[in-house]
């Protein structure tokens, strides 16, 4: 592979959670450098967005290559802990036929490194959690160039704040972020109504929020995006309601159902993936609901104030 190849697809597979064991991998580019074993067995997995159980897969093929390529589906789904049918989906994603086919690619890189082809060039391994808290630096310095003009956040925020009620819709993984924006909204809206369960609990909880004078419902969908949530907001569209969609994608069937669309990056560093970006997007539009309507937020923060200090909410009161 030639050294600028084996840099990308290093890179896209170091930006989904894996890494080359210490003192492995990092072949320098120039001229004559050839890719390390570990550099070979991470192209095969460069450009795949894998799921936390086929990370671990992965991860176990990078630091027990010499071993893995040549076991059972058997074996090797024992000794990473998942299901034969789980090492099977992760071979199929890769683009093979099916485990065997994956090992057979495993194996004359496996010999390779049994017979100590030298590395290119070798390089410290970065602490893997800075290696993460890193990444996400960067998808916040992304989403820091997307505020940069904030005409979107505002009017979206504008718009949020005049649907009464707003329904704030998030399943599975992005139950959490849907439930801190719904949690912080409810002290600047008067009615915000929280979905996080799909199929038809989902459907009347919109179709109520629509009957009852909602225009919009804020979605959030994060990684591995589920089936469920393009149903919700096809349903949401079918009801009338408009959708804002706060992602981590910019193309695809979720952002096609939607009105408008939000996207900042998640980290993907970790076995499960993280959301700083997300958070502070969902921060801005929470301000920005705010600023639309700052005489009712003035009421609903001070009515709120009052009550956390006569009932001793915190422990500062």
């Amino acid at each position: 592979m030639p050294s600028g190849q084996q840099a990308r697809a290093q890179a896209a597979a170091i930006r989904r959670g894996l890494e080359a064991p210490p003192g492995q991998g990092g072949g320098e580019d120039g001229p004559g450098a050839q890719p390390t074993p570990s550099d070979r067995v991470l192209a095969l997995f460069g450009g795949h967005r894998l799921s936390p159980a086929q990370r671990r897969i992965a991860q176990y093929m990078i630091d027990h290559l010499t071993e893995a390529a040549f076991l059972s589906i058997t074996d090797l789904a024992e000794r990473v802990g998942v299901s034969q049918p789980s090492v099977t989906r992760f071979a199929t994603s890769l683009g093979y036929s099916g485990f065997p086919a994956l090992r057979e690619a495993l194996q004359p890189i496996a010999l390779s490194a049994v017979a100590g082809v030298p590395d290119a060039g070798e390089e410290v391994r970065r602490n893997e959690l800075q290696a993460a808290v890193d990444a996400e630096i960067e998808n916040l310095e992304a989403l820091r160039r997307l505020v940069a003009d904030p005409g979107q956040i505002l009017d979206i925020g504008r718009e949020l704040a005049g649907s009464v009620p707003l329904t704030v819709l998030g399943l599975r993984i992005s139950v959490s972020l849907a439930e801190y924006f719904a949690y912080a909204a409810r002290r600047i809206h008067p009615d915000v109504r929280l979905v996080t369960r799909g199929g038809s609990v989902a459907y009347d909880a919109l179709l109520q929020s629509r009957e009852a004078g909602g225009t919009w419902v804020l979605a959030f969908a994060m990684p591995r995006h589920a089936n469920e949530t393009l149903a919700a907001l096809r349903t949401a569209r079918r009801t009338g309601l408009r959708v804002a969609l706060i992602t981590d994608l910019t193309l695809g069937p979720l952002v096609e159902e939607a009105d408008v669309t939000l996207t900042a990056g998640t980290g993907s560093r970790l076995v499960f993936d993280s959301y700083a970006a997300p958070g502070v997007l969902s921060a801005s539009v929470l301000q920005a609901m705010a600023d639309a309507n700052p005489e009712r937020t003035q009421l609903r923060l001070e009515g709120y104030e009052q009550a956390a200090e006569q009932h001793s909410f915190f422990l500062d009161d």
